[in-house]
């Protein structure tokens, strides 16, 4: 299934800053996948609305005092309302233990 238009819009926004900001400013995010690209792929599997709300969450969790470590999209959301979007997002945040085939250092694309 084709990503909707706002899906696509958010995906070129982050696409642009993965060219032009990220470079300038050099790996900053202590999980993996980074945070541009765990938000392009839980907009791409759960759309705009949700996926923005996941990416917020993990982007809230990015910080000093947070966590790091392997932490992907989530395959599957919990069924909320619209009016409560703030509960699509993981706020506090878990270690995952990474699959034995990850590669440890993420390349930006």
């Amino acid at each position: 299934m084709s990503p909707s238009l706002p899906a696509r819009g958010l995906l070129g926004l982050i696409q642009l800053y993965k060219w032009t900001l990220s470079p300038l400013i050099g790996r900053g995010c202590r999980y993996l996948p980074t945070c541009s690209s765990y938000t392009a792929d839980a907009i791409r599997a759960h759309g705009a609305w949700a996926g923005s709300w996941m990416g917020a969450a993990r982007i809230c969790r990015c910080a000093p005092w947070g966590g790091h470590g392997y932490d992907p999209a989530p395959t599957t959301v919990r069924k909320n309302s619209w009016w409560r979007p703030w509960r699509y997002g993981d706020w506090k945040g878990g270690y995952r233990a990474p699959p034995a085939d990850i590669e440890l250092h993420e390349k930006h694309q």
